[in-house]
């Protein structure tokens, strides 16, 4: 799915929609009007459906948000604003439901014609809100990394995409992936609907009486908020728009986005007279041969690369019938990933090379306590293997003591020949009090673990099912301490913790692998007896 795909099908709904209005319901007031308020309902509702599917997308999404705008701000004379933003960040959970419940009201609002004069004021309220949003994470490309802040304008320089700290904008949660500069003009667009719709409230459409549209939108917003609540309160989302979902095999992807990487080729530079702004764009080739006419205290360059790809071709020599370019030196693994991507994308040409972007998936990479890699170890676990998602061990800590116990020793001597031979003996036990962080963790969290996790995972080791959590990157002791509270017998290792918000939205939640691929995922509320999850186990 593409931006330009999704406005021609909202283009295209919203023409049925006014064609139904006079048609059905007699109601036009003006064609343009109509077509208007169905065209920007149709989007918010459809915008704001994708975000109910996943609600805590939406809100890890705003803690990046809200995080990058209190530093922002903290600096400047705004500085009074920086407190908003972890507040906000601390309720992120209700300010998810509530932007997304707001966001369908209103595209109902629209589409009914309830509320005209609100409605038009909210949308356009929303829309500059959206638009604040995606024009400052597209302006923190101009922003040099680590050098300068948002509002110190003398200091941008040249745009930069890994200046951006929140490299998407969330628009339409991971259903649909948009560059900020992309959905930046998309709001910017809106805005003008917005304005036409407080300009010309009168001309715009009702449908049903005014109580019925109550109803309508009262119905609305309770339905919506049932609905997003089933979706991470209670569950998982419904519908798994992530890299990490079932039937995706991580090792594989992960092969296939890496080798994908490596192919990608510089085609081209793109120069900036540091002085006008000219632009000048030269094939690759050409720049090699006349790269000194631009010295690099008068131009600036930018590489142009082409897309990283990964192709398939038919070939009846082949294991699987199929080769994937880059893999033919491991016969095994090449019949491997042809099969995998030949299923997965439903292969049927004799040729086919197709984008494979970066995802989270290429930054899948655990560690043990002690910062030694276990990604691979864990990927290729040949046996049904048990991984426990915790982003968070939720639980406070404070400078304190603890009582430790130190074994006392004796050295023997005992003769031998002509020698005397020095033996160790342990003659008792003396403690020592030394200081240490003494953990408190949470009550309702350690239940989570204790009575709900960790009776399936006991079963699941009893047999012989590998098991391991893994949570973000911490103190050693602290992940410990949490481990011994809640007496889990299986290791912990860690991992960045907005991959293991991406892999499950759940804390703690529970996905079941076998060589990379994922099986099956569950929500903490949700999780089966062992006894169900092992008939998955064919």
């Amino acid at each position: 799915m593409t931006l330009g795909k999704l406005i021609i099908g909202v283009a295209i709904a919203a023409l049925i929609l006014t064609l139904i209005v006079h048609l059905v319901f007699r109601r036009v007031k003006n064609w343009p009007m109509s077509y208007l308020q169905n065209f920007a309902g149709a989007l918010f509702i459809f915008s704001g459906w994708v975000k109910a599917i996943d609600p805590l997308g939406t809100a890890y999404k705003m803690e990046q948000y809200f995080a990058e705008l209190e530093s922002a701000f903290e600096p400047t004379w705004f500085s009074f604003l920086s407190p908003l933003f972890p507040w906000l960040s601390h309720h992120v959970n209700t300010f998810s439901v509530a932007m997304i419940a707001f966001e369908i009201m209103l595209g109902v609002m629209l589409v009914i014609g309830a509320a005209r004069k609100f409605t038009a004021w909210a949308f356009l309220l929303l829309v500059v809100f959206f638009t604040f949003l995606t024009g400052f994470t597209f302006l923190t490309g101009y922003v040099p990394d680590g050098s300068a802040n948002f509002f110190l304008f003398s200091k941008w320089g040249a745009y930069q995409e890994t200046n951006m700290k929140v490299t998407d904008c969330g628009c339409f949660g991971d259903f649909l992936v948009l560059k900020p500069k992309i959905s930046f003009f998309k709001d910017l667009f809106l805005l003008a609907p917005g304005i036409l719709f407080i300009l010309f409230y009168s001309r715009k459409h009702q449908l049903f009486t005014a109580n019925v549209r109550r109803l309508i939108v009262v119905g609305t917003v309770a339905a919506t908020i049932v609905y997003c609540l089933s979706n991470f309160v209670w569950d998982l989302p419904h519908t798994d728009f992530r890299p990490f979902k079932v039937n995706n095999n991580i090792r594989l992807e992960k092969m296939l986005e890496e080798h994908a990487e490596t192919s990608v080729e510089i085609i081209a530079y793109t120069l900036t007279n540091k002085k006008t702004g000219e632009k000048i764009t030269l094939p690759f080739a050409d720049y090699l041969a006349r790269f000194a006419e631009y010295p690099t205290e008068e131009w600036e360059a930018e590489q142009v690369k082409d897309e990283p790809t990964i192709t398939v071709y038919k070939d009846a020599s082949k294991q699987a019938g199929y080769g994937v370019k880059g893999f033919e030196d491991d016969p095994a693994l090449e019949a491997e990933l042809a099969e995998y991507v030949v299923k997965k994308w439903g292969i049927t040409a004799d040729t086919v090379t197709r984008v494979v972007e970066h995802s989270k998936i290429s930054e899948f990479e655990f560690s043990d306590l002690q910062g030694n890699g276990v990604t691979e170890e864990i990927l290729n676990l040949d046996n049904y293997a048990f991984m426990i998602v915790a982003y968070k061990l939720y639980g406070t800590s404070e400078p304190g003591t603890r009582i430790d116990s130190i074994p006392v020793y004796a050295v023997d001597t005992i003769p031998s020949g002509d020698t005397l031979q020095f033996v160790q003996r342990q003659t008792g036990i003396r403690t020592e009090e030394v200081k240490a962080e003494v953990y408190h963790w949470d009550d309702d969290y350690l239940k989570r673990w204790t009575e709900v996790v960790n009776p399936v995972m006991d079963a699941a080791l009893k047999d012989s099912h590998p098991v391991f959590a893994v949570t973000a990157y911490d103190d050693a002791e602290r992940i410990q301490d949490f481990r011994k509270s809640t007496a889990s017998p299986y290791p912990f290792v860690t991992a960045d913790d907005i991959l293991l918000k991406t892999i499950i939205r759940s804390n703690p939640g529970v996905v079941l692998l076998k060589k990379g691929k994922v099986i099956g995922k569950w929500h903490f509320k949700k999780l089966p007896a062992y006894a169900e999850i092992k008939a998955l186990m064919k």
